[in-house]
């Protein structure tokens, strides 16, 4: 790729985690431009969107924005469809697949838009390409790169992807429990609930291990697309001696170990299994101690750290009245054995916050597979504010 280039580039999040998103990116010097719903506008040379592959955590894909126009008509649309630098991203003899989405357009027909976005790509690159249709992350792009069209108020905006896979598949996830949350909504409420990579980090219902995965990762500065291949790596002008270096690089910087205790705990075996198969996959065995334990048995190894977890949610009434005693139990395990400790919690109902008898406040609002959550963080009382 050139590096030399400046192009406008858009890291696609899940709502609400826009600003987690945006601190992470101007961590890494790349310069954040604008936030909208669902993501952030950064700009900067070709290597900021290795960058971003490479190092972001809560971003779900990067995109690189070839163009955005008015398109009222399909003449306009066709006509704005054959300028756009094709040739920079498309290189012939590999097939492109078109994803679009229509909202609020004098040209609403998807499948119509489509064709005339594929017939600008092929007589621009000679590539042949074919609409997607269903959930972008169930698509088998089998090595396809992916053009997102998107029509909103009759304004057509033209993207293509950088990553491939979402970004939350960061490659160790194969063996999973009940109710997985994505590795990238872990980040966000590791980065949500303001946890210091130094000290103690505790999960004690950590199901497929997620969450304690994740902190491992961030602790020891393991950068997640360091060991997985991205979208952009096929395009015609990539670098590869530019991608090497900054790869190299990413690994030079992790440490050999987590510099604070992580603990992960479960009450259900099968969970506890699939958790240090996940972690072994993720190169950080090592650094979490996994335990199948109650709840009420958890062990924190110091006076101060952080709980994070994610309890299950009840999605219905009677589900969510039969879980107000282990959200209490939660609250009341925390008190007894981490007063002090930060608390925070993926939610789903205030009503069961509310059981844990700690002061919580929302910090980020998202979706967890479909369902509206909270992250919410409070500290624990002490034994002497618990008196009072």
């Amino acid at each position: 790729m050139r590096s030399a280039t400046t192009a406008p580039y858009f890291a696609i999040t899940a709502p609400g985690l826009e600003k987690l998103a945006a601190a992470e990116l101007g961590a890494l010097g790349i310069a954040v431009s604008d936030l909208e719903p669902g993501g952030v506008h950064f700009g900067g040379a070709h290597d900021a969107i290795l960058r971003a592959n490479l190092h972001a955590r809560t971003a779900s894909r990067i995109v690189a924005r070839l163009g955005e126009f008015e398109a009222r008509h399909f003449a306009e649309l066709e006509r704005h469809a054959r300028r756009q630098p094709w040739e920079r991203y498309l290189a012939r003899g590999r097939a492109a697949r078109l994803r679009v989405s229509c909202r609020k357009s004098k040209l609403y027909h998807s499948d119509a838009v489509a064709q005339r976005v594929a017939e600008a790509i092929e007589r621009a690159t000679g590539v042949k390409s074919a609409p997607l249709h269903g959930a972008e992350e169930d698509v088998e792009l089998a090595g396809a790169q992916l053009v997102l069209v998107r029509l909103l108020h009759d304004r057509c905006t033209i993207s293509v992807d950088a990553s491939g896979e979402l970004l939350h598949r960061r490659g160790y996830r194969l063996a999973t429990a009940k109710a997985p949350m994505r590795e990238t909504l872990a980040a966000a409420m590791l980065l949500a609930a303001e946890w210091r990579a130094d000290a103690p980090l505790l999960d004690p219902m950590c199901g497929s291990g997620t969450i304690a995965i994740e902190g491992a990762m961030l602790a020891r500065r393991i950068a997640p697309g360091a060991r997985r291949a991205f979208a952009c790596e096929q395009w015609p002008d990539f670098d590869r001696a530019q991608w090497d270096r900054l790869r190299d690089e990413a690994r030079a910087r992790e440490l050999p170990r987590a510099p604070g205790v992580i603990q992960a705990s479960d009450r259900d075996a099968g969970a506890i299994e699939a958790a240090q198969a996940n972690a072994v996959r993720a190169g950080v065995a090592g650094d979490i101690e996994f335990a199948r334990r109650a709840l009420s048995a958890i062990a924190p190894p110091a006076a101060h750290g952080w709980i994070v977890t994610n309890p299950p949610y009840g999605l219905r009434v009677g589900e969510r009245r039969a879980l107000r005693d282990l959200y209490a139990q939660l609250g009341n395990v925390a008190r007894r054995a981490c007063p002090g400790w930060t608390f925070a919690l993926l939610s789903a109902h205030a009503e069961l916050e509310r059981q844990t008898a700690i002061p919580l406040a929302a910090v980020a609002r998202t979706r967890n597979g479909g369902v509206p959550v909270r992250i919410v963080r409070g500290e624990v009382p002490s034994r002497d504010d618990a008196r009072g």
